[in-house]
């Protein structure tokens, strides 16, 4: 697949459209059970069979090596960089937000960077009373409910540790991302079965809903669920009463003061802003800036492919990019716009009267703290700045951005007190110094990279020893050798 042309994956491309869509672009009418004639493995329409399924799977697998699964996640891995333009394109038309070119380098980060069997380490203790050996043990069966925003990737990723670790899976998708969500499990059960495991390993539905969701989360084969999601999916798994990895929504802050390279945050803060149109929920979000410097900072915002909007044009634009809804307990709140989420800077431009060209990627405004760009997490290409008079307010205000989400935070600074002062007040799980915030995740920057990132719950930068539980075998008096 590397070597083919740009003509040749998309003629694949729209085969695949083809044979997946029912005449709408519309999620809704997308066949989520196969492509271009080829049936989808591991989609079912009963959660109850999916998880059946995945269970089977487990024991198929609890069978096998740790060699022999490390040769499935090579196959895994091999088919998601052949197959990451298709995932890519499948992911932008059937979602309509992100950028197909940010899509596929993302597929080729979970490729070569998500961790595999060689995350899992067992220890072991010596002493006067002999010898105790603790191993990182599968859960079962794993039950995960997985987002629009990152649906193929994020299946994929979890699937590599999940497998890695031991386990059957079994996914709850976004409904706005079924199709492309299911592409991906079908591709980790053909390479499953490549490697010489089990058809079904990995499992979904036709058709995820909220009852499948709950079917789920009570089933007893279910020993772990794992949430990646927005605020509401995330409470009901953590109400289970089991084991849960939450992944929950993010605010991130940007602190640039006024010992920074300048130029260089500019364009990193937009490089990041704008990484699948601000989907990924590290993202820039909001910007904190010295004053002295601030005028510097947004003319290489400017630079870096950035449309300035006015005071009128944010409140303008807030109206629409923000929607009023009444929540269950009476309660009128601001909600994002779905139809606004992930999309390009233009696009959204254009809902104001604002035209400008495809090289306009990002658009900045000047705010004060309160305004609703800076209270809300918008997942676009929107980026407020507000101005502070030095590193106290910057920090302050922050981390009241934040929100206590844990998720993660951006400083660019060469103050080395104002890095550490701000990364122990704000607390986050991922804290980016002088970088754009995809280096949080292993792009450009040290680590492994996951799209599930448990702030609430704990577990940080998720990877296959996440998905374990520890067994401990106890030799009393015995196989010590000193």
């Amino acid at each position: 697949m590397a070597s083919m042309t740009e003509n040749e994956i998309r003629e694949i491309v729209t085969k695949v459209l083809n044979g997946m869509q029912a005449g709408s672009s519309s999620s809704a009418s997308w066949d989520s059970t196969q492509y271009n004639g080829r049936k989808f493995v591991g989609i079912f329409g009963d959660m109850n069979e999916a998880i059946e399924a995945a269970n089977r799977g487990y024991k198929a697998i609890r069978s096998m090596s740790v060699e022999e699964r490390e040769k499935i996640i090579t196959e895994i891995r091999k088919l998601t960089r052949e197959e990451a333009p298709i995932l890519a394109e499948l992911g932008v038309k059937e979602t309509g937000m992100g950028k197909v070119e940010h899509k596929r380098l993302k597929h080729i980060l979970v490729a070569d960077k998500t961790p595999g069997t060689e995350d899992i380490v067992s220890s072991a203790k010596t002493g006067d009373n002999g010898l105790t050996l603790i191993e990182m043990a599968p859960f079962g069966v794993v039950g995960a409910i997985t987002p629009s925003t990152n649906p193929s990737e994020t299946v994929i990723c979890n699937s590599i540790g999940m497998i890695a670790a031991g386990n059957g899976v079994v996914f709850n998708p976004h409904p706005n991302a079924i199709a492309t969500s299911n592409y991906a499990v079908d591709l980790v059960n053909r390479a499953c079965k490549a490697a010489g495991g089990p058809d079904v390993l990995v499992c979904s539905m036709i058709k995820p809903t909220m009852e499948s969701a709950a079917i789920m989360q009570s089933h007893p084969l279910i020993k772990l669920l794992v949430c990646t999601g927005g605020p509401g999916v995330v409470k009901a798994v953590l109400s289970s009463g089991k084991k849960a990895i939450g992944a929950g929504a993010g605010n991130p802050p940007v602190i640039v003061d006024d010992t920074a390279d300048i130029q260089k945050a500019a364009k990193d803060i937009i490089d990041g802003c704008t990484f699948d149109n601000n989907l990924p929920c590290i993202a820039e979000k909001e910007v904190f800036a010295f004053d002295n410097i601030a005028d510097e900072l947004i003319a290489g915002m400017k630079k870096a492919g950035s449309y300035q909007i006015t005071h009128e044009q944010a409140d303008q634009l807030a109206k629409i990019v923000l929607v009023e809804k009444v929540n269950k307990a009476g309660k009128t709140v601001k909600i994002v716009n779905r139809e606004c989420v992930g999309r390009d800077a233009d696009v959204i431009l254009a809902k104001i009267g604002v035209n400008v060209g495809k090289d306009i990627r990002c658009i900045i405004c000047e705010t004060e703290f309160m305004h609703d760009f800076v209270q809300n997490e918008l997942m676009m290409p929107i980026l407020p700045i507000v101005r502070v008079k030095n590193i106290d307010e910057a920090i302050d205000l922050a981390c009241k951005a934040e929100g206590g989400r844990r998720d993660t935070a951006h400083m660019h600074a060469k103050d080395i007190d104002n890095l550490s002062r701000f990364a122990k007040a704000v607390e986050t799980t991922i804290f980016v110094k002088n970088a754009p915030s995809y280096a949080g995740i292993g792009f450009g920057g040290e680590g492994h990279t996951t799209f599930t990132i448990a702030g609430p719950t704990g577990e940080g930068i998720t990877s296959a020893r996440s998905y374990t539980r520890q067994r401990r075998c106890v030799m009393a008096d015995s196989f010590r050798i000193i």
